[in-house]
């Protein structure tokens, strides 16, 4: 049988994972709140026609490197982030032998859910 994923999670493997998962969505929501204030600076420093400030940059950069090290731990799992803001985030797992997505959000306290692979968030089914 084909599957899409190299890795598939048990409902026990995703729910360990779950401390660890809450702490890096809130590193990748300051980043992305980080990134977006230097944007700003950006922008308006461009429209006064100034030069870019090389703190300003580096810390821009310094900011996209910290959130590409967190996103290539999840890629590294094979986890989907499927929304930062609401700490959305999907497993690969076989469910009667086939191939799903064990579904959880931040507010959740254990991975109860799951639904095809293509039908996302809105096909959710409690386990």
């Amino acid at each position: 049988m084909n599957h899409r994923f190299g890795k598939h999670y048990t409902r026990e493997e995703a729910t360990a994972l779950v401390p660890q998962l809450r702490q890096w969505l809130n590193e990748l929501r300051q980043h992305q709140g980080e990134l977006q204030r230097c944007d700003q600076r950006i922008e308006g420093m461009m429209a006064g026609g100034n030069d870019l400030g090389g703190d300003l940059v580096n810390k821009w950069i310094r900011t996209l490197a910290s959130m590409q090290s967190i996103l290539t731990e999840f890629q590294r799992r094979e986890i989907q982030i499927k929304d930062i803001e609401r700490g959305l985030v999907d497993f690969p797992a076989i469910i009667g032998g086939k191939e799903v997505f064990l579904c959880w959000e931040q507010d959740e306290d254990d991975v109860e859910f799951w639904h095809e692979l293509d039908t996302g968030y809105a096909g959710r089914e409690k386990l």
